[in-house]
């Protein structure tokens, strides 16, 4: 069974573009999804958070804008958030393989925010980006309720630039220029890691993460 990453910055319509590929039958995997079903009411990372970051809960579950205000800026608080749910949605993620071998599917993809950031494109055959302009990606963002421009750079600060993920990229998936593009773009990678003939060769890590 093939693993196809997906990433993308945000605001690059890396969500939509998740959503063509479980249109066209491969089965994905969320990782913001697995994420917030663990902060929910009776999520398995409500405790740990909690006792990590006091007051970071609120009626039994996690809010995740105190959290966020939380870590956001501070690598080292960070670390202690991935410590605690990395490892939650990556037990989360082995549940979501072994029923999609069953379901006898050839090929899943992994949507990660953060997959070159951590090193798990390593463990993939492809990783797609989902690319589109600057202007369109700021516009797209700041267009979200409560989100201004000082907390979009801090947030993009943590991310790899969209050019160097491009770079890295086996297949780069452009949503500037709309839905219709976008989802023959989505096709034709199926098509092509159906294809031994065509299917890209898988880049392995060097001792210092860069892919090669």
């Amino acid at each position: 069974m093939l693993i196809i990453g997906l990433t993308g910055s945000i605001g690059m319509g890396k969500s939509t573009t998740a959503a063509m590929f479980r249109d066209a039958g491969v089965p994905v995997y969320d990782a913001d999804a697995a994420v917030a079903d663990l902060y929910q009411v009776g999520g398995a990372a409500v405790a740990p958070l909690e006792a990590a970051f006091p007051g970071v809960t609120k009626e039994g579950a996690v809010d995740r804008e105190a959290l966020r205000t939380r870590v956001l800026g501070d690598d080292e608080a960070m670390g202690r958030l991935n410590k605690i749910v990395h490892p939650l949605v990556g037990a989360d993620r082995v549940q979501f393989f072994k029923a999609a071998e069953e379901a006898g599917a050839d090929m899943v993809v992994l949507d990660i925010p953060l997959i070159y950031e951590t090193g798990g494109d390593a463990n993939m055959d492809a990783v797609v980006v989902v690319s589109a302009p600057e202007s369109q990606q700021r516009e797209r963002v700041l267009a979200r309720p409560g989100m201004t421009a000082d907390r979009l750079d801090a947030i993009l600060a943590r991310q790899m630039h969209d050019s160097e993920k491009r770079a890295r990229a086996h297949f780069v998936v452009d949503t500037g220029r709309g839905l219709e593009p976008a989802r023959e773009q989505v096709t034709e990678i199926i098509a092509t890691m159906r294809d031994p003939q065509r299917r890209p060769p898988r880049r392995l890590a060097s001792l210092d993460g860069q892919a090669k």
